[in-house]
């Protein structure tokens, strides 16, 4: 059957086949007839007659399969025509009505090998005959043609049945076979799709495979560039602040101390050097700007979030940057509507913000002026600031660069105007902190507009306040007159309790108008807000989880409301601790603090040990103790191994030691000095440009009390 549909190519051409293989079998059972009915013959002795009659059905068969092998409907006729002559010939031969019945099976042939049509043809010649042969051969058994007019009728109406319902049936084969092909094309077609995605994946996933590969080792770069980075900025504070401290040290020397050197000191070089000092000072604010960059880019930076006023923030920094549009005959114009609602922000970063804001905007103006303008927008959820100049304007193509860090649209401008790129960029930084966003509006020719957004919030309720000692009942009596009372300024204050003064320090730097009061113990911080009340008390302690409970049992005597927050900031005093040193001191270095370390002491101090690998630094500390007054011995080493082998001869009182030296440096020194008995006793105070502040912190625990 396979071989049929795949060799035809309909229905029609599939029946067709099928009977060529009917045909063939016909011949086949023709001749075994013809040998069976030899074989009878013999066996029962009939007439010779009969011999003939299986001979001509023997050449028949032989005929018809020639014929079969040219044309198969001549060879179906053959049969068929064949055997109604055969037994024709029969009835002459043999007469008998048995041949009558058997004229049926040519017309079954030819309903089975030609078709309906064919079998119709066969049943009337065959039925003519059966008519012929009982009117003239078996005249006396005429009463058998009716039979076998039936008979052939019967066969040749069933097979006509059979043969149309195999029509039908080929017909429904080779339909369902054309679409099992047209299914079985369109699988092998998408098996070749699949097969080409399956490759284009692999490929793919190759591609892939390389470019995670690359990723990763992108990664790694970036994460290589990234700790550089980190590692610039904590090396930067060396590099910078060691020249800063000779700079400083010296130009402190000489403008506070000139009877050091023994002559007298022209004015005029003391006026250049008070020039310097203050330079000096200006630079080193600059190094904790840069280092303040890089805490942000780093996420380090902490705003000081408090509701205030924006007018009064426009206003501050107005009149810190009107000497500077005064002095270059600038027009200053605020446009700034009343009802501008109370902002939660950092005061000091905006008031940063709108300062650089104006003071380029006056740097880069030469005629005209500037304009500040705050506005509310329309939905009121932000406050927007302008500021307006009539320079020289900036092109489109520098725009999208100007918040990038360091850069200016030219050198030229860093000559003419000075200053480092880096106002613009901390100011974007500060504003998207409050989660505003700044962008810039400008024109070749006609000027640039510097804008920031700050989102306004609601106010928060009054909550645990004084606003709760107060009835919602009660009548007020309006003032009838204004106070003439002066209003005082009441600066917010926080008292912090700590052994050094690390908090101190940061919260003086970063918290503006902060009044910061340090304690030493826990009874002072009760009795200093017994005496003026305070926002918070904050306690710096390293063990804040060993001491949380004694912290919590000793903030039930603080006043009322003052929340208590204790956590850990790690300063000189822990560095110190952790090095196996009395003291840690940060460069720049002043005499003041040099003076006190050596006193903390004791008056036992007489001979003093200098060790750095910068001569000028040697010679600093050595003008800074001649000049404190009291007769050191002042010794010094340029390395580490010449400090090791002083401290072996001449054994002096105290050390004072570089950390960061090439070759043998502090650390190493302190290592060696702890392992040999005869000078491990010895004091050691550490100077470093490194910042212990400004290391990471990680803690796990922070203490809220109320």
């Amino acid at each position: 059957m396979r071989r049929l549909f795949a060799a035809s190519g309909s229905g029609n051409e599939i029946q067709a086949d099928l009977r060529r293989q009917a045909t063939s079998i016909v011949c086949l059972g023709t001749t075994g007839m013809g040998v069976l009915l030899v074989c009878t013959t013999e066996a029962l002795r009939w007439p010779w007659q009969v011999h003939l009659l299986a001979l001509s059905l023997i050449l028949l068969s032989g005929l018809a399969w020639l014929a079969l092998q040219h044309a198969r409907v001549a060879a179906a006729w053959l049969l068929v025509v064949g055997c109604m002559a055969t037994d024709l010939l029969s009835l002459f031969l043999v007469p008998s009505s048995a041949a009558l019945y058997v004229l049926a099976l040519p017309a079954g042939i030819a309903t089975l090998l030609i078709g309906v049509g064919g079998g119709l043809v066969a049943g009337a010649m065959a039925s003519a005959i059966v008519v012929a042969a009982a009117d003239y051969f078996v005249a006396s058994q005429s009463q058998a043609a009716v039979p076998a007019l039936m008979v052939i009728w019967g066969t040749t109406g069933l097979l006509s049945i059979l043969s149309y319902l195999s029509g039908e049936t080929a017909e429904s084969l080779w339909t369902s076979y054309s679409r099992v092909q047209q299914l079985l094309e369109e699988a092998r077609d998408q098996r070749l799709e699949l097969k080409e995605a399956q490759e284009d994946l692999v490929h793919a996933n190759a591609e892939l495979a390389r470019l995670s590969e690359r990723l990763s080792l992108m990664y790694h770069m970036a994460e290589e560039a990234r700790q550089a980075k980190e590692e610039f900025v904590a090396n930067v504070s060396h590099e910078l602040r060691t020249p800063l401290n000779m700079i400083i040290g010296f130009s402190e020397m000489i403008s506070e101390a000139p009877h050091t050197y023994g002559t007298e000191i022209p004015p005029a070089l003391l006026a250049d050097v008070d020039i310097i000092l203050r330079n000096s000072r200006h630079l080193a604010s600059l190094v904790d700007d840069v280092l303040d960059l890089s805490q942000v880019e780093a996420g380090k930076m902490a705003l000081s979030r408090e509701w205030t006023s924006l007018p009064e923030i426009v206003d501050e920094a107005l009149v810190a940057v009107r000497p500077l549009l005064e002095a270059k005959d600038l027009a200053l114009d605020l446009d700034m509507l009343e009802g501008i609602p109370p902002l939660l922000c950092d005061r000091t970063r905006i008031r940063q913000v709108l300062l650089n804001l104006v003071s380029n905007a006056a740097r880069f103006t030469d005629q005209g002026g500037v304009q500040v303008q705050v506005r509310v927008q329309k939905e009121g959820s932000n406050v927007v600031v302008s500021v307006a100049d009539s320079g020289p304007g900036i092109a489109p193509e520098h725009q999208e660069h100007i918040f990038a860090p360091f850069h200016q649209v030219d050198n030229s401008i860093r000559r003419r105007f000075g200053g480092t790129g880096l106002g613009l960029c901390i100011s974007k930084r500060f504003v998207e902190m409050h989660d505003g966003r700044m962008w810039l509006e400008s024109e070749v020719g006609r000027g640039s507009t510097f804008h920031f957004s700050l989102p306004t919030q609601t106010s928060p309720p009054a909550g645990d306040s004084a606003l709760r000692w107060l009835s919602a009942y009660h009548q007020e009596n309006p003032r009838t007159r204004p106070s003439k009372a002066p209003r005082p300024k009441l600066l917010p204050r926080v008292v912090i309790l700590e052994p050094g003064n690390v908090l101190q320090r940061l919260l003086g730097r970063y918290l503006e108008e902060v009044e910061v009061v340090s304690v030493r113990d826990f009874a002072q911080a009760v009795a200093e807000l017994n005496r003026s009340p305070a926002q918070a008390l904050i306690i710096n302690d390293p063990a804040v989880q060993q001491t949380g409970p004694g912290l919590i049992h000793q903030a039930a005597g603080l006043p009322y409301g003052t929340p208590a927050i204790a956590c850990w900031v790690p300063g000189e005093e822990e560095a110190a601790a952790r090095l196996g040193v009395v003291r840690y001191l940060l460069k720049p270095v002043s005499r003041e603090a040099l003076w006190e370390a050596l006193a903390a002491l004791g008056d036992g101090i007489e001979t003093v040990l200098l060790v750095d690998d910068e001569p000028e630094v040697l010679q600093l500390f050595s003008r800074m103790l001649t000049s404190s007054g009291r007769a050191y011995r002042v010794l010094r080493a340029p390395n580490g191994q010449w400090a090791l082998d002083l401290l072996r001869e001449r054994k002096p009182d105290v050390v004072l030691l570089d950390l960061v030296m090439p070759g043998m440096d502090g650390y190493a020194v302190l290592q060696e000095k702890r392992q040999d008995m005869r000078i491990q006793g010895i004091p050691v105070v550490a100077v470093s440009a490194v910042d212990p502040v400004r290391e990471s912190i990680i803690g796990d625990s922070i203490t809220l009390m109320r």
